[in-house]
């Protein structure tokens, strides 16, 4: 018990100060090459221009720089793949026990979360480089929602074919079996739960929200015996905190799609290995524990469909959800705690229900 404890903390820490070591030369070079929005606006998806986001928040987006995610899945491949090279050239007891690589729990998630990271770093590149000229502005929300599903795709082919996964996990009454439509069941969580990146858009709060997240599924994998994997997702909730501890107001850089990509898309896998393979329910909690994703992607949903369906009319004074509240007057700080709050109190509501269940 208490070497797992270590295995799961001990690496968490080491990606918190990687990060936090990290940050400077980072920071430098986002500044030195002006790497944030030339123009300042945002386009809805619907095409048209959101007047009440982009007076909120026009001088904040052509002075801050993104990728700031870089820092949270740099720190945790970093520390991951250190203790791993430390343990084959160097095997003691403590670094053997200390590396958490293995197949079955953290490869997967491990190659999720740099691929999303990269496939997000192209788009913000993209969006940084933009000019007038080449208002190339990212890749389109059609293209990334292709890459996502392609990476879903994937990963549960992985899962069907080479874990052998055709169940889904039910609370108080076992395994469903669902066949071959766990792959497209796979392919649809885990495009909702990026679509719930949405959520990164003020100071503070995606890391707050992300952390509790993967912190809530790293205590469900050591609950399951699954300590490599709590390792891993103690191992990003450090990476985390180091970005965090630079993006609270007023932010030095945001997370943007190379962070938010990553994460999410990762979120979704490390729930499948928490479900039905861990003897546990992560997907069906999913909903609960990441449910500031689901409220922010609900919210941006229901708006379209508002517009659409009622004339222009919307629900929102501007969506996502939490864009609405500082419409409303609320101070973004406040906005950004509250979220910690809710997200915290779903966490633990969810972590209960996966060990009682």
């Amino acid at each position: 018990m208490i070497i797992d404890v270590i295995k799961v903390f001990i690496p968490s820490t080491i990606s918190f100060i990687v990060g936090i070591l990290l940050t400077p030369l980072l920071t430098y070079y986002l500044y030195k090459y002006k790497l944030w929005k030339k123009k300042a606006g945002k386009i809805s998806p619907d095409g048209l221009i959101t007047k009440i986001f982009n007076s909120l928040h026009k001088e904040k987006e052509v002075g801050t720089p993104r990728m700031g995610g870089i820092i949270i899945w740099a720190s945790a491949i970093i520390t991951t793949l250190g203790i791993w090279f430390i343990s084959q050239v160097f095997p003691t007891d403590l670094t053997t026990k200390l590396d958490f690589t293995s197949r079955s729990q953290t490869w997967l998630p491990l190659t999720t979360l740099l691929l999303g990271a990269l496939v997000g770093l192209i788009d913000d590149i993209l969006e940084v480089t933009a000019t007038e000229e080449k208002p190339s502005g990212g890749l389109s929300l059609r293209k990334r929602l292709v890459i996502v599903g392609l990476i879903g795709l994937l990963c549960a082919l992985w899962f069907y074919f080479k874990l052998g996964v055709t169940t889904i996990g039910l609370p108080f009454a076992g395994d469903l079996f669902v066949g071959w439509l766990f792959i497209p069941i796979f392919v649809l969580v885990t495009m909702a739960i990026y679509s719930g990146g949405v959520i990164d858009g003020l100071d503070g709060l995606s890391g707050g929200v992300f952390g509790t997240i993967f912190s809530a599924y790293g205590l469900i994998a050591f609950a399951q015996h699954q300590i490599n994997l709590a390792a891993f997702c103690a191992v990003v909730v450090g990476g985390i905190l180091a970005f965090l501890w630079f993006n609270i107001p007023p932010a030095r850089f945001y997370m943007s799609e190379t962070g938010s990509m990553g994460l999410t898309i990762t979120l979704a896998v490390v729930a499948f290995l928490t479900d039905s393979l861990g003897g546990g329910y992560g997907v069906l909690i999913l909903p609960i524990i990441a449910l500031p994703l689901v409220i922010a992607s609900g919210s941006v949903i229901i708006q379209l469909l508002s517009k659409k369906f009622r004339h222009g009319k919307k629900v929102f004074l501007v969506a996502p959800i939490h864009h609405h509240f500082e419409a409303l007057g609320w101070p973004s700080y406040k906005v950004t705690m509250r979220f910690w709050i809710i997200s915290v109190v779903c966490a633990i509501l969810g972590v209960t229900l996966a060990i009682i269940g």
